[in-house]
Protein backbone atom coordinates (compact mmCIF):
# COMPACT_ATOMS: atom_id res chain seq x y z
CA UNK A 1 0.00 0.00 0.00
CA UNK A 2 1.60 3.20 -1.02
CA UNK A 3 2.05 6.77 1.00
CA UNK A 4 -1.27 7.78 -0.67
CA UNK A 5 -3.27 4.87 0.03
CA UNK A 6 -2.28 4.94 3.49
CA UNK A 7 -3.51 8.58 3.69
CA UNK A 8 -6.79 7.84 2.27
CA UNK A 9 -7.32 4.68 4.53
CA UNK A 10 -6.56 6.67 7.67
CA UNK A 11 -9.00 9.45 6.97
CA UNK A 12 -11.59 7.51 5.92
CA UNK A 13 -11.17 5.36 9.12
CA UNK A 14 -11.26 9.05 11.27
CA UNK A 15 -14.56 9.66 9.33
CA UNK A 16 -16.17 6.53 10.49
CA UNK A 17 -14.84 7.53 13.52
CA UNK A 18 -16.41 10.50 13.72
CA UNK A 19 -19.87 8.95 12.35
CA UNK A 20 -19.80 6.16 15.48
CA UNK A 21 -19.06 8.17 18.24
CA UNK A 22 -21.24 11.21 19.81
CA UNK A 23 -18.86 14.56 19.63
CA UNK A 24 -19.06 15.77 23.23
CA UNK A 25 -17.13 19.05 23.77
CA UNK A 26 -16.51 20.70 27.63
CA UNK A 27 -19.76 22.16 29.32
CA UNK A 28 -21.06 24.14 31.80
CA UNK A 29 -23.04 22.23 34.55
CA UNK A 30 -24.95 23.57 37.51
CA UNK A 31 -25.43 21.53 40.53
CA UNK A 32 -27.82 21.50 43.08
CA UNK A 33 -26.89 18.38 45.48
CA UNK A 34 -28.49 16.40 48.42
CA UNK A 35 -27.16 15.63 51.66
CA UNK A 36 -25.13 12.66 53.60
CA UNK A 37 -25.55 9.88 51.44
CA UNK A 38 -27.04 11.52 48.65
CA UNK A 39 -24.08 13.69 48.33
CA UNK A 40 -21.79 10.61 48.32
CA UNK A 41 -23.28 9.61 45.41
CA UNK A 42 -23.79 12.86 43.45
CA UNK A 43 -20.19 14.04 44.08
CA UNK A 44 -19.17 10.56 42.49
CA UNK A 45 -20.94 12.13 39.00
CA UNK A 46 -19.42 15.83 40.07
CA UNK A 47 -15.77 13.95 40.03
CA UNK A 48 -15.80 12.27 37.00
CA UNK A 49 -17.75 15.13 35.19
CA UNK A 50 -14.72 17.50 36.01
CA UNK A 51 -12.38 14.21 34.63
CA UNK A 52 -14.02 14.68 31.51
CA UNK A 53 -13.10 18.49 30.90
CA UNK A 54 -17.04 20.10 32.52
CA UNK A 55 -16.96 23.06 34.22
CA UNK A 56 -19.19 22.17 37.73
CA UNK A 57 -20.62 24.56 39.92
CA UNK A 58 -21.92 23.55 42.88
CA UNK A 59 -25.06 25.75 44.85
CA UNK A 60 -25.83 24.73 48.24
CA UNK A 61 -26.31 26.26 51.47
CA UNK A 62 -24.83 28.24 54.42
CA UNK A 63 -26.19 25.47 56.53
CA UNK A 64 -25.24 22.23 54.85
CA UNK A 65 -24.05 19.86 57.78
CA UNK A 66 -22.58 17.28 55.30
CA UNK A 67 -21.42 19.25 51.91
CA UNK A 68 -19.03 21.79 53.20
CA UNK A 69 -16.86 19.52 54.36
CA UNK A 70 -16.45 17.75 51.56
CA UNK A 71 -15.64 19.73 48.92
CA UNK A 72 -12.84 19.88 46.59
CA UNK A 73 -10.51 22.79 45.49
CA UNK A 74 -11.35 22.07 41.65
CA UNK A 75 -15.41 22.86 42.62
CA UNK A 76 -16.83 26.26 41.72
CA UNK A 77 -19.17 26.89 44.90
CA UNK A 78 -22.39 29.15 45.12
CA UNK A 79 -23.64 29.52 48.88
CA UNK A 80 -27.30 30.46 49.49
CA UNK A 81 -27.15 32.03 52.74
CA UNK A 82 -30.02 30.88 55.18
CA UNK A 83 -30.61 31.84 58.96
CA UNK A 84 -30.24 29.24 60.29
CA UNK A 85 -26.75 27.72 61.52
CA UNK A 86 -25.24 24.04 60.66
CA UNK A 87 -26.62 23.05 64.70
CA UNK A 88 -29.74 24.28 63.80
CA UNK A 89 -29.99 21.88 61.16
CA UNK A 90 -28.39 18.66 62.91
CA UNK A 91 -30.33 18.97 65.70
CA UNK A 92 -33.79 19.07 64.04
CA UNK A 93 -32.77 15.87 61.90
CA UNK A 94 -31.61 14.09 64.92
CA UNK A 95 -35.44 14.97 66.87
CA UNK A 96 -36.60 13.69 63.47
CA UNK A 97 -34.46 10.33 63.77
CA UNK A 98 -34.87 9.71 66.90
CA UNK A 99 -39.05 9.74 66.46
CA UNK A 100 -38.94 7.79 63.33
CA UNK A 101 -36.47 4.94 64.76
CA UNK A 102 -37.97 4.83 68.46
CA UNK A 103 -41.21 6.48 69.15
CA UNK A 104 -43.12 6.18 65.78
CA UNK A 105 -43.15 1.99 65.98
CA UNK A 106 -44.44 2.01 69.37
CA UNK A 107 -47.54 4.53 68.85
CA UNK A 108 -50.92 4.06 66.91
CA UNK A 109 -51.26 4.51 62.77
CA UNK A 110 -53.16 8.09 63.86
CA UNK A 111 -51.09 9.50 66.34
CA UNK A 112 -47.61 8.51 64.42
CA UNK A 113 -49.20 10.02 61.06
CA UNK A 114 -50.12 13.38 62.82
CA UNK A 115 -47.15 13.46 64.80
CA UNK A 116 -44.79 12.67 62.02
CA UNK A 117 -46.80 15.40 59.81
CA UNK A 118 -45.92 18.17 62.32
CA UNK A 119 -42.33 17.52 62.87
CA UNK A 120 -42.28 17.04 58.57
CA UNK A 121 -43.86 20.75 58.83
CA UNK A 122 -42.09 22.50 61.43
CA UNK A 123 -38.73 20.82 60.80
CA UNK A 124 -37.84 19.56 57.50
CA UNK A 125 -40.32 21.27 55.08
CA UNK A 126 -39.77 24.09 56.96
CA UNK A 127 -35.59 24.16 55.75
CA UNK A 128 -36.33 23.41 52.83
CA UNK A 129 -38.48 26.59 52.19
CA UNK A 130 -35.84 28.72 53.89
CA UNK A 131 -33.47 27.95 51.68
CA UNK A 132 -35.69 28.29 48.20
CA UNK A 133 -36.51 31.46 50.08
CA UNK A 134 -32.57 32.26 50.39
CA UNK A 135 -32.31 31.52 46.86
CA UNK A 136 -34.44 33.07 44.90
CA UNK A 137 -34.49 35.97 47.27
CA UNK A 138 -30.90 36.26 46.52
CA UNK A 139 -31.20 38.14 42.67
CA UNK A 140 -27.83 38.88 42.71
CA UNK A 141 -26.76 35.33 42.79
CA UNK A 142 -29.87 34.31 40.17
CA UNK A 143 -28.66 37.04 37.82
CA UNK A 144 -25.03 35.65 38.46
CA UNK A 145 -26.13 32.22 37.28
CA UNK A 146 -28.20 33.43 34.10
CA UNK A 147 -25.25 35.20 33.28
CA UNK A 148 -23.03 32.33 33.04
CA UNK A 149 -25.22 30.42 30.25
CA UNK A 150 -25.16 26.81 31.59
CA UNK A 151 -25.87 23.72 29.99
CA UNK A 152 -28.09 21.76 32.15
CA UNK A 153 -28.91 21.46 35.91
CA UNK A 154 -27.94 18.21 37.81
CA UNK A 155 -29.90 17.86 41.19
CA UNK A 156 -31.31 15.77 44.11
CA UNK A 157 -35.37 15.97 44.44
CA UNK A 158 -34.03 16.52 48.01
CA UNK A 159 -33.52 19.87 46.99
CA UNK A 160 -37.07 20.33 46.03
CA UNK A 161 -36.80 24.01 44.34
CA UNK A 162 -33.96 22.81 41.67
CA UNK A 163 -36.87 22.47 39.57
CA UNK A 164 -37.87 25.76 39.65
CA UNK A 165 -34.18 27.03 39.60
CA UNK A 166 -34.44 24.82 35.90
CA UNK A 167 -37.71 27.28 34.93
CA UNK A 168 -36.15 30.16 35.49
CA UNK A 169 -32.91 29.98 34.51
CA UNK A 170 -34.46 27.95 31.41
CA UNK A 171 -32.13 24.75 31.43
CA UNK A 172 -32.58 20.77 30.75
CA UNK A 173 -32.21 18.99 33.99
CA UNK A 174 -31.18 15.80 35.22
CA UNK A 175 -32.11 14.10 38.40
CA UNK A 176 -30.22 11.38 40.59
CA UNK A 177 -32.45 10.01 42.71
CA UNK A 178 -33.01 6.39 44.44
CA UNK A 179 -36.54 5.12 43.49
CA UNK A 180 -38.66 7.51 46.23
CA UNK A 181 -40.42 6.36 49.42
CA UNK A 182 -43.51 4.41 48.01
CA UNK A 183 -42.85 5.32 44.65
CA UNK A 184 -44.79 8.61 45.36
CA UNK A 185 -42.73 10.67 43.07
CA UNK A 186 -42.10 8.30 40.12
CA UNK A 187 -46.09 7.60 40.25
CA UNK A 188 -46.90 11.13 40.72
CA UNK A 189 -44.66 13.03 39.03
CA UNK A 190 -42.78 10.86 36.84
CA UNK A 191 -46.36 9.07 35.22
CA UNK A 192 -44.68 5.81 35.58
CA UNK A 193 -46.79 2.93 35.47
CA UNK A 194 -46.78 1.22 38.80
CA UNK A 195 -49.54 -2.14 39.00
CA UNK A 196 -50.52 -2.61 42.23
CA UNK A 197 -50.68 -5.77 41.81
CA UNK A 198 -47.10 -6.74 41.01
CA UNK A 199 -45.07 -3.80 42.29
CA UNK A 200 -45.10 -3.33 46.30
CA UNK A 201 -45.15 -0.10 47.88
CA UNK A 202 -42.88 0.53 50.74
CA UNK A 203 -44.94 -1.18 53.29
CA UNK A 204 -43.86 0.09 57.24
CA UNK A 205 -42.38 -3.75 57.69
CA UNK A 206 -40.80 -3.92 54.82
CA UNK A 207 -42.17 -7.35 54.13
CA UNK A 208 -44.04 -6.93 50.54
CA UNK A 209 -42.75 -8.35 47.43
CA UNK A 210 -43.37 -8.38 43.31
CA UNK A 211 -45.26 -12.26 44.26
CA UNK A 212 -47.96 -11.34 46.18
CA UNK A 213 -51.76 -13.23 47.24
CA UNK A 214 -54.55 -12.09 47.57
CA UNK A 215 -54.00 -10.69 51.02
CA UNK A 216 -50.79 -8.94 50.25
CA UNK A 217 -52.57 -7.66 46.77
CA UNK A 218 -55.50 -6.11 49.11
CA UNK A 219 -52.72 -4.42 51.68
CA UNK A 220 -51.10 -3.24 48.67
CA UNK A 221 -54.14 -1.66 47.49
CA UNK A 222 -54.52 -0.06 51.23
CA UNK A 223 -51.04 1.63 51.16
CA UNK A 224 -51.44 2.79 47.83
CA UNK A 225 -54.68 4.79 48.44
CA UNK A 226 -52.87 5.79 51.98
CA UNK A 227 -50.28 6.94 50.31
CA UNK A 228 -52.13 8.79 47.73
CA UNK A 229 -53.98 10.46 50.22
CA UNK A 230 -50.96 11.54 52.22
CA UNK A 231 -49.52 13.17 48.77
CA UNK A 232 -52.45 14.54 47.66
CA UNK A 233 -52.79 16.36 51.05
CA UNK A 234 -49.46 17.14 51.70
CA UNK A 235 -48.08 18.77 48.45
CA UNK A 236 -50.25 21.69 48.52
CA UNK A 237 -50.16 22.15 52.43
CA UNK A 238 -46.15 21.99 51.66
CA UNK A 239 -44.89 23.35 48.57
CA UNK A 240 -47.40 24.18 45.70
CA UNK A 241 -48.30 27.29 47.04
CA UNK A 242 -44.62 28.20 47.98
CA UNK A 243 -43.93 27.70 44.32
CA UNK A 244 -46.81 30.08 43.04
CA UNK A 245 -45.03 32.44 45.42
CA UNK A 246 -41.25 31.69 44.23
CA UNK A 247 -41.97 30.94 40.41
CA UNK A 248 -44.83 34.06 39.90
CA UNK A 249 -47.29 31.22 37.79
CA UNK A 250 -49.27 28.19 39.39
CA UNK A 251 -47.17 25.14 39.35
CA UNK A 252 -47.20 22.39 41.25
CA UNK A 253 -44.41 20.41 42.82
CA UNK A 254 -44.98 17.34 40.95
CA UNK A 255 -44.99 19.19 37.63
CA UNK A 256 -42.19 20.99 38.33
CA UNK A 257 -40.11 17.16 39.01
CA UNK A 258 -42.01 16.19 36.02
CA UNK A 259 -40.12 18.39 33.94
CA UNK A 260 -36.84 16.44 34.55
CA UNK A 261 -35.65 15.63 30.97
CA UNK A 262 -33.44 12.56 32.47
CA UNK A 263 -34.49 10.70 35.68
CA UNK A 264 -31.17 8.84 36.89
CA UNK A 265 -32.31 6.19 39.26
CA UNK A 266 -29.80 4.98 41.36
CA UNK A 267 -30.28 1.16 41.56
CA UNK A 268 -30.64 -2.11 38.93
CA UNK A 269 -32.10 -5.45 38.24
CA UNK A 270 -30.32 -6.60 41.03
CA UNK A 271 -31.68 -5.04 43.09
CA UNK A 272 -35.06 -3.82 41.47
CA UNK A 273 -38.46 -6.61 40.92
CA UNK A 274 -38.92 -6.57 37.42
CA UNK A 275 -41.62 -3.31 36.50
CA UNK A 276 -42.52 -0.85 34.05
CA UNK A 277 -40.16 2.07 33.49
CA UNK A 278 -40.33 5.20 31.26
CA UNK A 279 -38.11 5.32 28.55
CA UNK A 280 -36.03 8.60 30.67
CA UNK A 281 -35.89 5.95 33.60
CA UNK A 282 -32.40 5.57 33.23
CA UNK A 283 -30.33 2.58 36.08
CA UNK A 284 -27.43 3.61 37.47
CA UNK A 285 -27.41 1.44 40.43
CA UNK A 286 -23.89 1.43 42.05
CA UNK A 287 -22.09 4.04 40.49
CA UNK A 288 -20.00 4.25 43.16
CA UNK A 289 -18.88 1.37 43.84
CA UNK A 290 -14.89 0.54 42.83
CA UNK A 291 -12.69 -2.18 43.37
CA UNK A 292 -10.99 -2.27 46.59
CA UNK A 293 -8.16 -0.58 47.75
CA UNK A 294 -5.45 -1.61 50.67
CA UNK A 295 -6.18 -0.86 54.05
CA UNK A 296 -4.76 1.49 56.30
CA UNK A 297 -1.76 -0.61 58.07
CA UNK A 298 -3.48 -0.36 61.83
CA UNK A 299 -6.75 -1.81 60.15
CA UNK A 300 -5.35 -4.12 58.13
CA UNK A 301 -2.88 -5.79 61.34
CA UNK A 302 -6.83 -6.16 62.67
CA UNK A 303 -8.32 -8.08 59.89
CA UNK A 304 -5.17 -10.50 59.43
CA UNK A 305 -5.62 -11.05 63.26
CA UNK A 306 -9.27 -12.65 62.31
CA UNK A 307 -7.41 -16.00 61.04
CA UNK A 308 -9.46 -18.36 59.04
CA UNK A 309 -12.78 -16.61 60.90
CA UNK A 310 -12.30 -13.80 59.23
CA UNK A 311 -14.33 -10.31 59.66
CA UNK A 312 -17.60 -8.14 60.27
CA UNK A 313 -18.35 -4.95 58.76
CA UNK A 314 -21.13 -2.58 60.84
CA UNK A 315 -22.08 0.34 60.02
CA UNK A 316 -25.75 2.03 60.14
CA UNK A 317 -24.58 5.21 58.21
CA UNK A 318 -23.65 8.38 58.15
CA UNK A 319 -26.98 9.99 59.62
CA UNK A 320 -26.73 7.62 62.82
CA UNK A 321 -24.38 8.89 65.39
CA UNK A 322 -25.81 7.11 68.38
CA UNK A 323 -27.85 4.52 69.82
CA UNK A 324 -29.98 4.30 72.92
CA UNK A 325 -27.69 2.68 75.46
CA UNK A 326 -29.57 -0.62 76.36
CA UNK A 327 -29.72 -1.00 72.17
CA UNK A 328 -25.63 -0.08 71.61
CA UNK A 329 -25.38 -2.78 74.60
CA UNK A 330 -27.72 -5.65 73.05
CA UNK A 331 -25.29 -5.21 69.75
CA UNK A 332 -22.02 -5.31 71.29
CA UNK A 333 -22.93 -8.60 73.46
CA UNK A 334 -23.72 -10.46 70.38
CA UNK A 335 -20.56 -9.35 68.54
CA UNK A 336 -18.92 -10.56 71.55
CA UNK A 337 -20.36 -14.05 71.44
CA UNK A 338 -19.27 -14.59 67.22
CA UNK A 339 -15.72 -15.79 66.10
CA UNK A 340 -15.15 -13.06 63.83
CA UNK A 341 -13.71 -10.08 64.31
CA UNK A 342 -15.98 -6.95 63.98
CA UNK A 343 -15.12 -3.01 62.49
CA UNK A 344 -17.97 -1.12 63.96
CA UNK A 345 -18.13 2.28 62.64
CA UNK A 346 -20.04 4.08 65.80
CA UNK A 347 -19.47 7.57 67.11
CA UNK A 348 -21.27 7.27 70.01
CA UNK A 349 -20.12 6.26 73.44
CA UNK A 350 -18.26 2.95 74.11
CA UNK A 351 -20.58 -0.40 75.12
CA UNK A 352 -20.24 -1.51 78.63
CA UNK A 353 -20.16 -4.54 76.64
CA UNK A 354 -18.17 -4.21 74.08
CA UNK A 355 -15.39 -7.48 73.55
CA UNK A 356 -12.09 -7.35 72.57
CA UNK A 357 -12.68 -8.83 69.41
CA UNK A 358 -15.04 -5.45 68.76
CA UNK A 359 -13.17 -2.35 67.59
CA UNK A 360 -14.83 1.18 67.23
CA UNK A 361 -13.76 3.38 64.42
CA UNK A 362 -15.47 7.27 63.51
CA UNK A 363 -15.13 6.48 59.77
CA UNK A 364 -13.84 3.49 57.78
CA UNK A 365 -13.30 2.40 54.39
CA UNK A 366 -16.65 0.83 53.88
CA UNK A 367 -15.99 -0.16 50.47
CA UNK A 368 -12.29 -1.17 50.66
CA UNK A 369 -13.16 -3.28 54.07
CA UNK A 370 -15.64 -4.67 51.76
CA UNK A 371 -13.88 -6.04 48.94
CA UNK A 372 -11.49 -7.51 51.24
CA UNK A 373 -11.03 -11.50 51.01
CA UNK A 374 -11.69 -11.71 54.73
CA UNK A 375 -14.67 -9.97 54.56
CA UNK A 376 -17.80 -12.72 55.81
CA UNK A 377 -20.35 -10.37 56.69
CA UNK A 378 -22.09 -7.10 56.81
CA UNK A 379 -24.35 -5.16 58.97
CA UNK A 380 -26.12 -2.66 57.49
CA UNK A 381 -29.18 0.10 57.91
CA UNK A 382 -30.26 -0.34 54.53
CA UNK A 383 -28.84 2.43 52.43
CA UNK A 384 -28.71 2.50 49.23
CA UNK A 385 -25.34 2.64 48.85
CA UNK A 386 -24.07 0.60 51.65
CA UNK A 387 -26.31 -2.18 49.67
CA UNK A 388 -24.60 -1.67 46.42
CA UNK A 389 -20.98 -1.70 47.74
CA UNK A 390 -22.05 -5.44 49.03
CA UNK A 391 -23.64 -6.37 46.34
CA UNK A 392 -20.81 -5.01 43.48
CA UNK A 393 -18.13 -7.19 46.45
CA UNK A 394 -20.32 -10.61 46.86
CA UNK A 395 -21.18 -9.68 50.71
CA UNK A 396 -24.09 -11.19 52.42
CA UNK A 397 -25.83 -8.74 54.75
CA UNK A 398 -27.66 -8.73 58.02
CA UNK A 399 -30.09 -5.52 58.10
CA UNK A 400 -31.25 -3.67 60.85
CA UNK A 401 -33.06 -0.82 58.91
CA UNK A 402 -34.16 2.48 60.61
CA UNK A 403 -36.67 5.16 58.75
CA UNK A 404 -37.52 6.20 55.35
CA UNK A 405 -36.75 3.10 52.49
CA UNK A 406 -34.58 1.10 54.09
CA UNK A 407 -36.98 -1.36 55.50
CA UNK A 408 -38.40 -1.87 51.61
CA UNK A 409 -34.06 -1.62 50.28
CA UNK A 410 -33.61 -4.93 52.49
CA UNK A 411 -36.89 -6.41 52.00
CA UNK A 412 -35.28 -6.69 48.10
CA UNK A 413 -32.11 -8.58 49.50
CA UNK A 414 -34.03 -10.70 51.62
CA UNK A 415 -36.48 -11.59 49.11
CA UNK A 416 -33.20 -13.09 46.60
CA UNK A 417 -32.22 -14.70 49.82
CA UNK A 418 -28.66 -12.42 50.34
CA UNK A 419 -29.67 -10.93 53.97
CA UNK A 420 -31.54 -11.26 57.02
CA UNK A 421 -33.49 -8.81 58.19
CA UNK A 422 -33.55 -7.86 62.62
CA UNK A 423 -35.90 -5.21 64.39
CA UNK A 424 -33.69 -2.63 66.19
CA UNK A 425 -35.98 -2.33 68.75
CA UNK A 426 -37.21 -5.98 69.44
CA UNK A 427 -33.60 -7.61 68.70
CA UNK A 428 -31.93 -9.44 71.43
CA UNK A 429 -28.34 -10.53 71.55
CA UNK A 430 -29.60 -14.21 71.12
CA UNK A 431 -30.47 -12.84 67.78
CA UNK A 432 -28.35 -10.75 66.11
CA UNK A 433 -25.82 -13.50 67.18
CA UNK A 434 -28.18 -15.92 65.23
CA UNK A 435 -28.16 -13.85 62.57
CA UNK A 436 -24.88 -13.64 61.87
CA UNK A 437 -24.20 -17.49 62.22
CA UNK A 438 -26.88 -17.66 59.44
CA UNK A 439 -25.56 -15.48 57.09
CA UNK A 440 -22.19 -16.56 57.50
CA UNK A 441 -22.09 -20.33 57.94
CA UNK A 442 -25.31 -21.12 55.64
CA UNK A 443 -23.37 -21.07 52.21
CA UNK A 444 -26.91 -20.03 50.20
CA UNK A 445 -26.96 -16.57 51.41
CA UNK A 446 -23.06 -16.15 49.87
CA UNK A 447 -24.35 -17.85 46.65
CA UNK A 448 -27.14 -15.48 46.43
CA UNK A 449 -25.73 -12.58 46.59
CA UNK A 450 -22.70 -13.67 44.52
CA UNK A 451 -25.70 -14.28 41.82
CA UNK A 452 -26.64 -10.86 42.24
CA UNK A 453 -23.21 -9.09 42.10
CA UNK A 454 -22.60 -11.61 38.56
CA UNK A 455 -25.71 -9.24 37.53
CA UNK A 456 -24.35 -6.11 38.83
CA UNK A 457 -21.46 -6.49 36.97
CA UNK A 458 -22.76 -8.02 33.69
CA UNK A 459 -23.90 -4.40 32.28
CA UNK A 460 -22.65 -3.31 28.33
CA UNK A 461 -21.66 -0.18 30.27
CA UNK A 462 -20.60 0.87 33.47
CA UNK A 463 -23.22 2.77 35.61
CA UNK A 464 -21.13 6.33 36.12
CA UNK A 465 -20.38 5.94 32.69
CA UNK A 466 -24.21 5.67 32.05
CA UNK A 467 -24.99 8.53 34.46
CA UNK A 468 -22.58 10.81 32.75
CA UNK A 469 -23.61 9.88 28.86
CA UNK A 470 -27.04 10.76 30.02
CA UNK A 471 -26.35 14.34 31.31
CA UNK A 472 -23.94 14.42 28.16
CA UNK A 473 -26.95 13.61 26.00
CA UNK A 474 -29.36 16.21 27.59
CA UNK A 475 -26.02 18.96 26.99
CA UNK A 476 -25.98 17.80 23.13
CA UNK A 477 -29.44 17.71 22.69
CA UNK A 478 -30.61 21.18 24.70
CA UNK A 479 -32.74 18.37 26.71
CA UNK A 480 -34.48 15.13 26.09
CA UNK A 481 -38.34 15.85 25.61
CA UNK A 482 -38.61 13.40 23.24
CA UNK A 483 -38.51 11.12 25.67
CA UNK A 484 -41.18 12.10 27.85
CA UNK A 485 -44.22 10.62 27.49
CA UNK A 486 -47.76 12.21 26.92
CA UNK A 487 -49.04 11.45 30.34
CA UNK A 488 -48.04 14.54 31.57
CA UNK A 489 -50.23 16.25 29.75
CA UNK A 490 -53.13 14.43 30.30
CA UNK A 491 -55.52 14.80 33.22
CA UNK A 492 -56.15 12.37 35.84
CA UNK A 493 -59.12 11.55 34.02
CA UNK A 494 -57.79 11.08 31.04
CA UNK A 495 -54.93 9.38 31.99
CA UNK A 496 -57.54 6.77 33.31
CA UNK A 497 -59.66 7.02 30.07
CA UNK A 498 -62.34 7.90 32.78
CA UNK A 499 -63.87 10.07 30.28
CA UNK A 500 -64.02 7.47 27.09
CA UNK A 501 -65.47 4.59 29.21
CA UNK A 502 -67.61 7.44 30.90
CA UNK A 503 -68.64 7.79 26.86
CA UNK A 504 -68.92 4.46 25.76
CA UNK A 505 -71.48 3.53 28.80
CA UNK A 506 -73.41 6.09 27.86
CA UNK A 507 -73.57 5.27 23.90
CA UNK A 508 -74.18 1.57 25.47
CA UNK A 509 -76.70 2.96 28.00
CA UNK A 510 -78.44 4.75 25.01
CA UNK A 511 -78.42 1.88 22.55
CA UNK A 512 -80.16 -0.05 24.84
CA UNK A 513 -82.51 2.26 26.00
CA UNK A 514 -83.63 2.66 22.56
CA UNK A 515 -83.81 -1.11 22.12
CA UNK A 516 -85.88 -1.57 24.89
CA UNK A 517 -88.45 1.55 24.00
CA UNK A 518 -88.20 -0.30 20.67
CA UNK A 519 -89.10 -4.01 21.71
CA UNK A 520 -91.47 -2.11 24.08
CA UNK A 521 -93.28 -0.55 21.23
CA UNK A 522 -93.29 -3.39 18.63
CA UNK A 523 -94.64 -5.65 22.10
CA UNK A 524 -97.77 -3.11 22.34
CA UNK A 525 -97.97 -2.97 18.28
CA UNK A 526 -98.09 -6.69 17.58
CA UNK A 527 -100.01 -8.23 20.70
CA UNK A 528 -102.20 -5.34 22.24
CA UNK A 529 -106.40 -6.37 21.83
CA UNK A 530 -107.31 -3.63 19.34
CA UNK A 531 -110.97 -1.93 21.36
CA UNK A 532 -113.95 -3.72 19.17
CA UNK A 533 -115.36 -1.58 17.04
CA UNK A 534 -119.14 -0.14 17.02
CA UNK A 535 -121.17 -1.01 15.19
CA UNK A 536 -122.93 1.53 12.95
CA UNK A 537 -126.47 0.49 14.21
CA UNK A 538 -124.75 1.73 17.52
Amino acid sequence: MGSCERAVFCFLFLLSLSQTVPCVTAGKVLIWPGEFSHWLNMKTIIDELITRGHSVTIVTYSATPSIMNDLSSSYNVEIIQVPHSKKDVIENLDRFLNYWIYEMPNNNMIQSFLEFGKIMMSGMIHYMQVICNGMFGNRNLVNLLKEMHFDVLLYDPMMPCAGVMADVLELPSVMSLRVSFAHNMERFCGQMPAPPSYVPAAAAQGHLTDRMNFFGRLENMLLYIVHTAIIKLHRPLSFDEHFLKINGKPITLCENIGKADIWLIRTYWDFEYPRPFLPNFKFVGGLHCKPAKPLPKDMEDFVQSSGDDGVVVFSLGTMIKNLTKERVNTIASALGQIPQKVLWRYKGGKPETLAPNTRLYDWIPQNDLLGHPKTKAFITHGGTNGIYEAIYHGVPMVGIPLFADQPDNLNHMKSRGAAVMLDLNKMESKDLKQALDDIINNPSYKKSIMRLSRIHHDQPIKPLDQAVFWIEFVMRNKGAKHLRVAAHELTWYQYHCLDVIAFLLSVIALVVFIFVKTCSWLFRKCFQKTPARKSKKE
